[in-house]
């Protein structure tokens, strides 16, 4: 029997979701989807060929739903669900910062729930999704839960416990790395280079590192060093870095990002 999902709040990430599902194999006739506005619903309906219904419609017909609302949206989003869905079915959530025992709290009591945090980079199947179960979520339910999420992308089990540390690293990683290249772009306009070719140049540079991190198997020390000539212009480059404090300031950084995590948990979304 097919399995019928459906997407709840088809924003962005969602769409990019549900996109990754079908050419991944999954059957439009077994997706619906939800959205706040009446033409988004059309939109989608008419782009992918799926089943636009409301929610309370995809909580009784779905046998797995997939919140993609903002953390901000779900309480009001699982108070409309709640009365409409049984035990048996699989919540997955994309919220950041909220723990999966918020929705075992709200829900039908033994439903299982999974905590996936992903990123952007789901728009071109490159995202990395971080998957944790709930209390009551199995293994089959984790096994689903990355079946569809590799769709746009890498999957990585881990504990619930270091969810906000994902959260971190790799759900807000992207912007951390655009904000890098933004600064680097300025720099080479300073140094004389046109706008363009400096893009250019530094995108090309972070697909390489980048590949080469991945593929070569060898420590991100040892790849710098492979740069880092003695006396060399690598070497200036990263004693300013350092002089600067760059390393301790990523460090803060993802020590904020993870504190934020936490506190949409206790529901402090101001």
């Amino acid at each position: 029997m097919a399995q019928k999902v459906a997407v709840l709040g088809t924003g962005k990430i969602g769409e990019a979701l549900l996109s990754g599902m079908i050419r991944g194999g999954w059957a439009p006739s077994d997706l619906l989807v939800t959205a706040r506005r009446q033409e988004r619903a059309e939109q989608l309906r008419t782009r992918y060929g799926v089943e636009a219904v409301s929610n309370a419609e995809a909580a009784k017909a779905a046998d797995t739903l997939i919140l993609t609302v903002k953390p901000q949206d779900m309480g009001t989003l699982l108070t409309e669900l709640a009365p409409h869905v049984p035990a048996d079915r699989l919540v997955i959530s994309g919220a950041a910062g909220i723990p999966t025992s918020y929705f075992e709290e709200r829900l039908a009591p033994d439903t299982p729930v999974v905590r996936v945090m992903t990123n952007t980079p789901a728009l071109v199947d490159e995202a990395m999704s971080v998957i944790s179960a709930g209390t009551h979520a199995t293994g089959a339910h984790l096994t689903l839960a990355e079946e569809i999420f590799a769709t746009v992308g890498k999957t990585l089990r881990v504990p619930e416990s270091q969810q906000d540390a994902a959260t971190a690293l790799s759900g807000s990683g992207p912007a951390y790395f655009y904000f890098l290249v933004e600064a680097m772009t300025d720099a080479g306009i300073l140094l004389g280079l046109p706008r363009d070719k400096a893009h250019d140049l530094i995108v090309q540079a972070a697909i390489g590192a980048a590949v080469m991190l991945r593929d070569s198997g060898e420590h991100p020390v040892k790849l710098r060093e492979n740069v880092t000539s003695p006396a060399g212009t690598t070497i200036n480059a990263i004693r300013e870095l350092e002089n600067h404090g760059v390393r301790a300031a990523l460090i803060a950084a993802l020590e904020a990002a993870r504190d934020r995590s936490r506190e949409l948990a206790t529901g402090n979304n101001n």
